[in-house]
């Protein structure tokens, strides 16, 4: 038998689901999909948590057609959950109560690129890597990487980072303005194209990481930056992960502008080495890449060899050349997959914490330790030059007591975390896998939250059950 993590399912308003399919059959034709392996593709995806399928799909081409669908959901008191490509981690695209899924595979338009300005609009179903290949005769780059290759639309509503997040911010930093469907299927503006803005409450920020609950993103302005003069990077193995940990800090609080740092373990080195046919040094490694002109990169790397060496750390082993540096980050990115490779059959179970720069050394070590005494099979690769680090247990889902072990090793992670005035989740989202541990970080600030949900969408059809626990008198 295998088991899933089971999460928290919400009354179905069956009368009202059996109102809107024929309507929105009738407007979408064979646009709306209501196949069982099509619905099942739009549940939990790359996830643990159980799936719980929507009860349509709707593959939509407008935003005209997505405040549409909205107005006749709310109608009907129908949920509807926004779905780019599924590579959300915590049951963010669940539909715990059924409902209408939005897949937005079909908005997939750059729709204007200022290169004056250093900014774009583009449709929520433009990729990461879509955008950049647009961009790249034209000497820009869209910098936020969060490895997968997941929809614009998709990361700004979970707030997603990723490699480049030291140097050029998350999401939240790189969203000027987005265009949205609320609940009761108007379309806002939440700025404009303007740099800087002290008109009224921050509407974008506000949306930016709602994971879909407060309104369905139609349209997103990105932040552009002019690629990089120079661009350089490659390994450094230390001794052990907490000298990695601490070589990271010191190379940040020395103001060194690295653009990506990134650690993984030993576990995770081999697990690489497999899937991505490298030969690096199995050990505690830090990826590293410089960006700026010749001269900036060539000091800041020299400097960071110094620093490693306090650590402890070997020697840099440089990729300047674009295929080997390119080879390297997509091993790194490949991490998730790659870490299937030490224990066939087994399904990783990803999690993330955040905490304060300082703490990041004792957080790590304290994980380690933690996954030895439990007997389980784990990866560890963190964005640790802002204090982020996940962990992917490799879990045989036919055993229930590793299971349990899992599951009460991601509790304790995340408390840890917390006690170390951290936060539960530094790029994953709460979506339905967190939501207990958001409630003890800020058991406050879930009350405003709570009021927010409530004006913004009193109905509750907007992805419900995720971010906050259910409030079942609604």
């Amino acid at each position: 038998m295998t088991f899933q993590i089971a999460v928290t399912s919400l009354p179905r308003n069956e009368a009202g689901i059996a109102a809107v399919l024929p309507l929105l059959g009738a407007r979408l034709g064979d646009r709306l999909a209501t196949s069982q392996a099509v619905r099942e593709q739009h549940g939990a995806t790359t996830t643990w948590l159980v799936n719980q399928p929507p009860d349509a799909v709707a593959f939509v081409e407008t935003a005209a057609e997505v405040a549409d669908i909205v107005r006749l959901c709310a109608a009907h008191r129908v949920p509807v959950i926004a779905f780019g490509v599924g590579t959300s981690l915590e049951g963010h695209v669940n539909a715990p109560g059924g409902g209408i899924s939005i897949d937005f595979s079909r908005m997939n338009r750059v729709l204007a690129v200022h290169a004056e300005d250093l900014d774009c609009v583009v449709e929520p179903g433009v990729t990461r890597k879509q955008l950049n290949e647009y961009l790249r005769d034209r000497g820009l780059f869209f910098p936020i990487d969060p490895g997968a290759d997941a929809t614009l639309g998709g990361m700004a509503a979970t707030r997603a980072s990723g490699t480049n997040a030291v140097r050029y911010g998350t999401m939240r930093d790189n969203v000027i303005a987005l265009t949205a469907v609320m609940a009761d299927g108007s379309i806002v503006k939440t700025a404009t194209r303007a740099r800087k803005s002290a008109a009224g409450y921050d509407l974008t920020r506000l949306l930016v990481g709602s994971e879909g609950t407060l309104g369905i993103i139609t349209d997103v302005t990105l932040r552009l930056y002019g690629i990089p003069e120079a661009i350089a990077g490659g390994v450094c193995g230390f001794p052990s992960v907490e000298a990695a940990c601490n070589a990271t800090i010191l190379t940040i609080q020395s103001g060194l502008p690295v653009a990506r740092i990134e650690l993984l373990d030993t576990m995770m080195i081999r697990a690489i080495n497999l899937y991505s046919k490298l030969d690096l040094a199995e050990g505690p490694t830090l990826f590293v890449e410089f960006h700026g002109t010749a001269a900036s990169v060539a000091e800041q790397s020299e400097r960071f060899g110094e620093i490693a060496r306090e650590f402890g750390g070997g020697d840099f082993a440089w990729a300047v050349k674009p295929e080997e540096r390119t080879r390297l980050w997509q091993a790194r990115h490949d991490a998730y997959w790659a870490g299937t490779t030490i224990r066939p059959g087994a399904q990783g179970f990803t999690t993330d914490v955040c905490v304060p720069l300082s703490r990041l050394a004792e957080c790590v070590r304290d994980s380690e330790a933690d996954l030895a005494a439990s007997g389980l099979v784990a990866t560890m690769v963190g964005h640790v030059g802002d204090g982020n680090f996940h962990v992917n247990i490799l879990v045989d889902m036919t055993d229930a007591g590793e299971v349990e072990r899992a599951v009460a090793f991601t509790g304790r992670l995340n408390r840890r975390a917390l006690d170390m005035d951290g936060t539960c989740t530094g790029e994953h989202g709460v979506g339905q896998g967190k939501v207990k541990y958001l409630a003890e970080e800020l058991p406050e600030g879930l009350k405003v939250m709570r009021m927010i949900k409530q004006a913004l969408d009193p109905l509750d059809i907007l992805n419900p059950g995720k971010i906050l626990v259910p409030d079942r008198t609604r």
